[in-house]
């Protein structure tokens, strides 16, 4: 009902802008305004009492990315058609009290300001323009991130280490699979000696991500591939018809690792060797201190790992300060995603703006405190709103340095 207000309050406002068209634009108008009105509203009543498989996978996110985008850019438009009808009422309640129009309390209405229809018509259509190019520009420009990340005691060996770093691919989402090839290719080029991916695979369920195992497999390092899981990986976000068929679900996850290639580390460790001197890579299940489940065990994943450099891949980056800063200092670099940067914001130079922020302290980027880094990827895929807007698509290169900056 409050949609169907808003549509019929929106579109009293087209109707006086169209008042100096001729009858067939007029017509012409009426006709698409409300023919995609009715769709929309037929859309959300299939949703709600239809056949849920028909709502899955990228088909959903668009579909409702869509509505989202058309109301909420009526509401940008409403608010100029708001202050447009204070201003009348204003002037109608000061005619009340003129002493020149006394005698007409019932005369003629105040008309609407043309200026004020025209401005709430672009408030309008600015947010859907810019969202519909995040969508067809901003969801697969994909870019390489480049940092230095110097650690006094990395094995001289291994000094100039090339580490690659994916995060939160959300494979139900993608609806370009040529485009998530050509990402794919991208971090290829860049010839890492170590990947790593940092969780959310999928969206609610391991099915979503079977067309892409072929493409993600073709990720690959010479000393390995390595992965943990992210909140969405576990299939709390959906409903199961029993305990058993959820943890099927996981175990297809942990399968769909092993068939990609990569190494998923379950609250344990592994060795990177080169030239007989190695480092430790400690991979933690979802652990972080906002409202999602946490299923990590730090201690675990620590335990016995002896190496003079620790990196741990841990999907949320509000881990770092919760537990990993106080309780664990041997831990020098940890990697991380899960904020997708909100997929909007502002980077301009060495100024850094998102939403994401009121959420996150770490957000985006490289941080440091004390001799700890942690490193945030702003995310290979989407979810929800199917595109970005100000902060692209991230494939991370990490170069690991042996001693200080200089």
């Amino acid at each position: 009902m409050v949609l169907f207000l808003l549509d019929l309050y929106v579109y009293q406002g087209i109707v006086q802008l169209m008042r100096n068209l001729s009858g067939g634009w007029q017509q012409s108008i009426r006709i698409i305004y409300w023919t995609i009105t009715a769709l929309i509203f037929a859309v959300i009543l299939l949703y709600n009492f239809g056949d849920p498989d028909l709502w899955k996978g990228s088909a959903r996110s668009i579909t409702f990315s869509f509505i989202f985008m058309v109301y909420f850019s009526k509401v940008f438009g409403a608010l100029f058609l708001v202050a447009d009808d204070l201003i009348r009422l204003g002037k109608w309640v000061a005619g009340l009290f003129s002493k020149d129009n006394s005698e007409s309390l019932g005369g003629e209405s105040i008309s609407r300001s043309d200026f004020l229809l025209k401005s709430a018509m672009v408030a309008g259509a600015v947010p859907f323009l810019t969202m519909s190019y995040g969508i067809i520009s901003g969801a697969h420009d994909y870019r390489i991130r480049r940092k230095n990340i110097y650690l006094p005691d990395l094995p001289a060996s291994m000094d100039g280490i090339k580490l690659a770093q994916l995060s939160d691919i959300h494979s139900g989402s993608f609806f370009n699979k040529t485009a998530v090839q050509g990402g794919v290719e991208m971090l290829m080029k860049e010839k890492p000696d170590i990947a790593v991916f940092t969780g959310d695979l999928v969206n609610s369920q391991t099915d979503e991500v079977k067309d892409y195992i072929k493409i993600f497999s073709q990720v690959n390092a010479p000393l390995g591939v390595y992965s943990v899981t992210g909140n969405h990986d576990y299939g709390d976000y959906r409903d199961w018809s029993s305990a058993a068929a959820k943890k099927q679900n996981f175990d297809d996850l942990k399968e769909a690792h092993r068939l990609m290639g990569y190494d998923l580390l379950m609250n344990e460790h592994r060795y990177i060797e080169v030239d007989g001197d190695r480092i430790a890579l400690l991979g933690n299940e979802n652990w972080g201190t906002g409202r999602f489940p946490k299923y990590g065990d730090l201690s675990a994943a620590n335990q016995n790992a002896e190496a003079d450099v620790k990196i741990l891949l841990s999907h949320d980056p509000s881990h770092w300060d919760a537990q990993v800063r106080p309780e664990f200092k041997d831990i020098d670099l940890m990697l991380a995603g899960h904020t997708h940067g909100f997929q909007f914001g502002v980077e301009i130079g060495g100024f850094k703006w998102s939403p994401a922020q009121y959420a996150y302290k770490q957000w985006a980027g490289l941080y440091q405190e004390d001799d700890q880094y942690l490193y945030v990827n702003r995310g290979f895929g989407y979810i929800g709103y199917p595109g970005r807007i100000g902060i692209p698509p991230e494939i991370t290169i990490l170069t690991l340095k042996r001693g200080k900056p200089a």
